[in-house]
């Protein structure tokens, strides 16, 4: 039997201060998770902790820039243990995603030449498809992009076969959308890509606060994912093959290291955030432990033991959301709503209003402390594909601390709109 996450809940949310917060007459219901979740306490002590206690740069020889250093150990040991590689220096951390995405694009692309070609998904967010679109250009290497089925918001898998070829130099593509939730294939698709020699890169960002990331199970070259997505602070990781990585060349300054993971990681790091990282990692390895009933549990085993419980009662929230827009005729649900398919889909939907904007109901809602999103995420080649721009979507991302008594709330706020 799956542990159970609701048996925990209230110990849950009372680390997370957040939550607490009151929006007017209102209790807040945060559920704008997709687009950074909020924080246990333990994170914000990590971060301060850093500074009171060890805050240095790297490489000194006195006791806090060693204190620093050891943690910088840890937590790359942590972020391996989180996205399943038992390669430490395989783990680099940097700003965010994007930034890490653009920096592997340029050193990728050096690589790459007329003739060669580029697959990129118009179910990704933009920091998935503009750094290799701007890299393929400087390289003289085509684009090419895989389609959606727009009644379901799924990629086109028999597009991207059609589209793969020995010219492939690259697959980029999501684990999962951050728009609709679809959650693609990538075992699949890094299978195919590799078929025909091609790489594969995946950006984990949306699918890492939901879901178990393992690179080895997933077959894929790179990863990408931020901390600020999944309970930590504002800092992104990248994970790569080790023979890749030391063979790419990086495009930093002359005095760093090449050893792995430095790297890949240009200029003093935000030793803080990384500290934090490491909380949040040791935050869900803590809930898996607490759901398992075993303290003894090791990280990798506790978190696959987290998210088998995170899975499973997210689950149960976002079917009820979805089963509670079924009679809202006014609202269009936009991707797959059919719960023999529940697990092609993470907690997050996007839906659209016949009468009112994406705006008109954001503003709405928040005056009744149901905090949700507007726009297009920055998944501009879905919303361009649908025809939903300008306006986009309203979206709705619930994680493992929101509440059924937070969706009820909110499908209230939706029937008084419809």
């Amino acid at each position: 039997m799956t542990p159970s996450l609701h048996d925990h809940l209230d110990e849950i949310r009372r680390q997370f201060p957040a939550l607490a917060r009151q929006a007017g007459d209102y209790p807040a219901a945060f559920f704008d998770g997709p687009a950074g979740t909020q924080v246990p306490q333990r994170v914000i002590d990590a971060v301060s902790a850093y500074y009171i206690q060890h805050n240095a740069n790297h490489g000194g020889l006195f006791p806090t820039s060693r204190e620093s250093d050891d943690m910088l150990a840890a937590a790359h040991q942590a972020a391996a243990d989180f996205v399943g590689s038992d390669d430490p220096g395989t783990v680099a951390f940097g700003a965010n995603m994007t930034t890490l995405t653009l920096s592997l694009s340029r050193a990728l692309a050096r690589t790459w030449g007329p003739g060669d070609e580029v697959i990129v998904s118009r179910l990704d967010h933009d920091a998935n498809f503009t750094p290799w679109v701007l890299a393929a250009a400087d390289a003289g290497a085509t684009v090419r992009h895989i389609d959606i089925n727009p009644d379901d918001c799924t990629l086109d898998l028999d597009d991207f076969k059609s589209q793969l070829s020995d010219r492939t130099r690259l697959v980029a593509v999501g684990c999962a959308s951050n728009a609709v939730g679809s959650v693609n294939p990538v075992k699949d698709i890094c299978r195919l890509a590799h078929e025909v020699g091609a790489l594969t890169f995946l950006d984990a960002v949306h699918f890492a606060p939901h879901s178990l990331i393992d690179v080895e199970d997933f077959g894929c070259d790179f990863l990408a994912c931020s901390a600020y997505k999944f309970f930590g602070p504002h800092i992104g990781l990248l994970w790569g093959r080790r023979s890749l990585l030391e063979e790419l060349p990086a495009f930093k300054l002359r005095p760093a290291s090449n050893a792995l993971p430095d790297k890949w990681m240009t200029g003093t790091q935000n030793h803080e955030c990384i500290a934090g990282t490491l909380a949040a990692i040791d935050y869900l390895a803590d809930l898996g432990r607490t759901v398992a009933g075993d303290d003894s549990l090791e990280r990798r085993p506790a978190l696959e033991r987290a998210y088998q419980a995170i899975v499973d009662y997210e689950q149960q929230l976002i079917w009820h959301l979805i089963d509670g827009l079924r009679p809202l005729d006014t609202f269009r649900l936009w991707g797959i709503d059919d719960p023999l398919r529940r697990a092609e889909r993470l907690p997050t939907i996007s839906i659209t209003h016949s009468r009112r904007t994406p705006t008109e109901i954001a503003e709405e809602l928040g005056r009744r402390g149901l905090f949700v999103w507007h726009g297009n995420y920055y998944a501009l080649p879905l919303t361009e594909r649908l025809g939903l721009e300008p306006d986009g979507m309203i979206r709705v991302g619930i994680v493992h601390y929101n509440t059924l008594e937070e969706v009820d709330r909110l499908l209230a706020a939706l029937r008084d709109l419809s």
